[in-house]
């Protein structure tokens, strides 16, 4: 009895409509446009080692495998959340064949989240890339400054991504609509689609596809905006995470934080959370506003926000995202100061249009003896060892420069006694300047 054929596996939509030269990817030109940075380097005819980092579904992948095909080198593709020590020895074996067989053939080993690696793992790459054994491609949605090792990233150019546009993303539905993957798509259910992709190619590919299977089976021949809510529900959420609306609620959520509005700062958050904003992204901006506008005035909600932004860690969605509520009402009942932020521009600002001044001599470190001898820490005070462990009248900033007063306390919370504390501090050192006992400003 003869066996029938095999069924054909499904090739999912993204796939079927990945790019297979540079002049049919979308977006990215800053990078990928004609004489940018990474067209450039594709035309060199010589592969070098970089970081991608970018969103999810911006093209990293994507630019990975043109590459290796560009430089008909062999592309060999790592997860840095599945894999480990293991597939780098893999991939190194794979790589010395390439390199010893009679193709001579270089290799391209793509890693994606790299920043999941520790840092043994990381530097398990870097002999082979010194070495030339293989051109490491690294792919991050976190800032590599922090997640990459800084051996492993000094030996990489970065190239940030950036999400795609609306038009990006139009152009994306008009290519599966050209390859009849995609029915027809009224303009409205058109714009729901693009904003809720958020600058995300595969999240826009794979709700496509969902669709058009879905109206196939209803024999659908035009997608229309309320059929579209029907099927996908609370998928499709009701403002464009991407875009100006994002801000303007993210920006609602601040100002009524500022303006001490427990109900609406509460009332922001939930609409973001509802419309599908990354609670993980809420977080972040949580913290920003306690240390932006709370600081000293109560150190307390800097914990609480860090607690909160912890918790949600532990705990995922819907559960975490109740202590983030909780420390947005925290912060919007907490009294307001924003003179930390401000002092901080402030010294930012100074430091950057100034000379470097030198450190003065009795603040140097003086670990050797010819520091000693050169009056390094000559005449320091310790401290601890004055009147109120305060050593009244000595100063700490370069010769010749004047306090410049980037901190003032405001009246509000911990910050009235901070204050107070700041102007008993400045009437000692003025009484013991007066009386000699320590040089003037």
């Amino acid at each position: 009895m003869k066996s029938s054929p095999p069924a054909a596996v499904h090739q999912p939509l993204a796939e079927r409509l990945r790019p297979r030269s540079l002049g049919e990817v979308i977006g990215q030109q800053h990078i990928l446009g004609p004489g940018m940075p990474l067209r450039l380097a594709f035309e060199s005819g010589r592969p070098h080692s970089c970081i991608l980092w970018g969103p999810p579904g911006v093209g990293k992948t994507t630019i990975a495998q043109l590459m290796a095909e560009a430089f008909d080198a062999q592309f060999i593709s790592i997860s840095a959340v599945l894999g480990g020590v293991k597939e780098i020895r893999e991939a190194v074996q794979l790589a010395e064949a390439a390199r010893d067989g009679l193709m001579r053939q270089g290799t391209i080993v793509f890693v994606d989240e790299v920043h999941r690696f520790n840092k043994s793992q990381q530097d398990a790459f870097l002999p082979h890339v010194e070495s030339g054994l293989f051109t490491f491609v690294g792919a991050t949605t976190e800032n590599p400054s922090f997640e990459v090792n800084s051996a492993l990233l000094s030996r990489a150019t970065v190239y940030v991504l950036q999400p795609l546009t609306t038009d990006d993303l139009k152009q994306i539905v008009a290519k599966a609509q050209a390859s009849q993957a995609v029915p027809a798509i009224e303009d409205e259910a058109l714009e729901r689609l693009v904003a809720y992709a958020d600058g995300d190619a595969r999240r826009l590919l794979n709700t496509l596809e969902t669709l058009a299977i879905t109206a196939a089976q209803a024999g659908l021949e035009r997608i229309a905006d309320d059929w579209l809510l029907k099927v996908l529900g609370q998928q499709v959420r009701r403002y464009d995470k991407g875009g100006e609306q994002f801000y303007d609620t993210i920006s609602a959520l601040h100002k009524s934080v500022r303006g001490s509005d427990p109900d609406a700062a509460l009332y922001w958050l939930v609409r973001m959370l509802d419309g599908g904003a990354d609670p993980r992204y809420l977080s972040r901006r949580i913290v920003r506003m306690a240390w932006e506008d709370i600081g000293l005035a109560d150190p307390r909600a800097l914990q609480i926000v860090g607690d909160a932004a912890q918790t949600y860690e532990r705990l995922g969605s819907p559960e975490g995202e109740l202590a983030l509520a909780q420390a947005v009402l925290y912060l919007a009942v907490a009294p307001k100061s924003n003179a930390g932020y401000a002092a901080y521009n402030k010294a930012r600002a100074l430091v950057k249009e100034g000379a470097s001044l030198p450190v003065p001599l009795h603040l140097r470190n003086a670990p050797t003896t010819l520091m000693k001898q050169l009056d390094y820490g000559r005449g320091y005070r310790y401290a601890h060892d004055e009147d109120g462990g305060f050593a009244a009248g000595e100063s700490y900033l370069p010769e010749g420069m004047q306090p410049p007063g980037f901190y003032q306390p405001v009246p509000r919370g911990l910050e009235i006694q901070i204050g107070q504390k700041m102007q008993e501090l400045r009437e000692r050192n003025a009484a013991a300047r007066a009386d000699g006992l320590a040089p003037a400003d």
